[in-house]
């Protein structure tokens, strides 16, 4: 017998079954998943009794793992393959869903967008094409506009999922790239051909790290962006913009873009969004919103008003449902006031993508040509809980940092440093050192003895907060962007600050 024929009679059968190695049964799937569900049914119930983090160590993770084992040789039962999964994240995970989980920016995850992610992985569409994915683009299309509507967005815009602010705001960077060297076709001679005039963007000083990895990706430099400096409030300074944008101009240089911050990372500002826009009006520069963390929040009353009125009139806008809409990671969005301007960013057409211009192709958007279905967990949850949901949820994460804030600086031993959108920042100050506040020698003990108040606290599973650094002060830092916090959750955080500044106050006082 040939080996040609040989070969041909070990292919598969004509039906697929469970004897693939990664196929499955469809009794063994229901009942794997259906045991998976009550698992996770029993997390969400327990979830506010647990621990925020186990608090191990990356040692004890590894060997919970089993981390050094080499590749199985050969497979195992998918039902404890599935248990076996289940058992280590549940049990060695922080969870951003608990209700004291007030760190970074990560929300808890809805439980309709948990089921969103496993129908959306079980038809598993390619959303890069529409033919690919018919219902899923049309979907994509609906949350787009559905969010814009949600924050007072032109629903006529572009815009898609991706993965996140990074991927979102680039997104944006790029269609202003775009625009700003049309004249000459930036995307076929680049940057070097623009007659020496190298394009600049404009930040604040509050700005999240994305804008220096896109100066640095996309051809600028990160020498190419200006840190404007902040006002009282942590604010863009507008005047110094206006003179920065002056100054470049006459020393040859193209602006390119503003960056307009709608809720800075560490303390919730948000810059004057409806003046930046008149004044990139009046100079002819893109004008772009940073809404990664706060741009949902133009959807509450309880926001500053600008934020919805300056979201209104940008160029383009970042915004992430894996925060304020409490979606399963990953979840962004980059909406572009025209759409047109996404294409001339992104599209290009070899002769092996043809799938027509009646439709959206998503490929034509981003830098993505595969893409998962992102969608389907916004989209849904949209629906669930409509334009007055959410209204109400995001209002409610603002009323609990405001308490926050305000219990802080009720309390004797805490000061309550600035508070924004839902995040309040504050510090332990040991009773017997206000007097000494503004020192060089107090001011520098502090920030030692609050990092260790958070180093603690975030081991020791009772809550958990990150840091921030505000006019050199390290302080622990509330973001509450999580349906599950309740108003007695918020309450304990003082007293639990307090208690862990004594007690490693106490033990410095004794080494020293």
């Amino acid at each position: 017998m040939s080996d040609q024929r040989r070969d041909g009679q070990n292919l598969r059968s004509e039906r697929v079954g469970p004897h693939v190695p990664v196929g499955m049964a469809p009794e063994t799937f229901r009942r794997a998943g259906h045991a998976l569900v009550d698992r996770i049914a029993r997390l969400l119930e327990e979830l506010p009794e647990r621990a925020v983090t186990s608090g191990e160590t990356p040692e004890q993770i590894r060997a919970a793992l089993g981390a050094d084992a080499t590749l199985p040789e050969v497979g195992a039962d998918p039902e404890v393959v599935v248990e076996e999964a289940a058992e280590l994240l549940m049990e060695h995970s922080l969870y951003n869903g608990h209700p004291r989980f007030f760190g970074y920016i990560t929300a808890s995850p809805t439980p309709i967008g948990m089921l969103a992610d496993l129908l959306a992985a079980a038809v598993n569409p390619n959303t890069g094409g529409w033919t690919l994915s018919p219902m899923a683009s049309e979907i994509e299309g609906q949350a787009v506009r559905w969010m814009a509507e949600l924050i007072g967005y032109p629903t006529t815009c572009g815009g898609l999922l991706v993965s996140g602010g990074n991927m979102a705001n680039f997104v944006g960077f790029l269609a202003a790239r775009a625009h700003a060297g049309r004249s000459w076709n930036v995307r076929e001679t680049g940057l070097r051909a623009s007659g020496g005039s190298p394009f600049v963007a404009y930040v604040s000083a509050e700005t999240h790290t994305w804008i220096q990895k896109a100066a640095d990706l996309f051809g600028l430099g990160t020498d190419q962006v200006r840190w404007i400096p902040t006002d009282s409030g942590l604010r863009m300074d507008v005047g110094a913009l206006r003179e920065a944008l002056a100054r470049d101009r006459a020393a040859g240089l193209a602006p390119m873009i503003v960056v307009g911050t709608a809720g800075s990372v560490m303390s919730g500002a948000v810059d004057p969004l409806e003046e930046l826009a008149a004044l990139c009006r009046d100079e002819g520069v893109w004008f772009h919103v940073d809404g990664a963390y706060g741009g949902f929040g133009a959807a509450s009353p309880e926001a500053p008003p600008e934020l919805r009125a300056g979201i209104a009139v940008a160029d383009s806008v970042a915004v992430d449902p894996h925060k304020w809409l409490y979606a399963p990671l990953e979840a962004g969005c980059a909406l572009v006031r025209d759409a047109d301007a996404l294409r001339d960013a992104f599209a290009y057409h070899p002769p092996y993508y043809y799938f027509g211009e009646e439709a959206t192709n998503y490929v034509d958007f981003g830098l993505q040509n595969s893409r998962g279905f992102r969608a389907l967990k916004v989209w849904m949850a949209l629906r669930q809980a409509g334009r007055a949901g959410y209204e109400r949820m995001i209002s409610d994460d603002i009323r609990l940092a405001r308490h926050l804030h305000a219990l802080c600086d009720a309390h004797p031993e805490i000061e309550a440093v600035t508070e924004g959108l839902s995040i309040s920042v504050f510090r332990y100050v040991p009773g017997d050192l206000w007097e000494g506040l503004g020192t060089d020698a107090v001011e520098e003990y502090l920030n030692e003895l609050n990092q260790a108040v958070q180093d603690r606290l975030e081991r020791g599973g009772e809550a958990f907060v990150s840091n921030a650094v505000i006019g050199g002060r390290y302080c622990l830092r509330a973001c509450i962007v999580n349906f599950n916090t309740t108003r007695a959750d918020v309450e304990a955080i003082p007293g639990i600050v307090a208690r862990l500044g004594r007690e490693i106050h106490a033990e410095r006082e004794v080494t020293s």
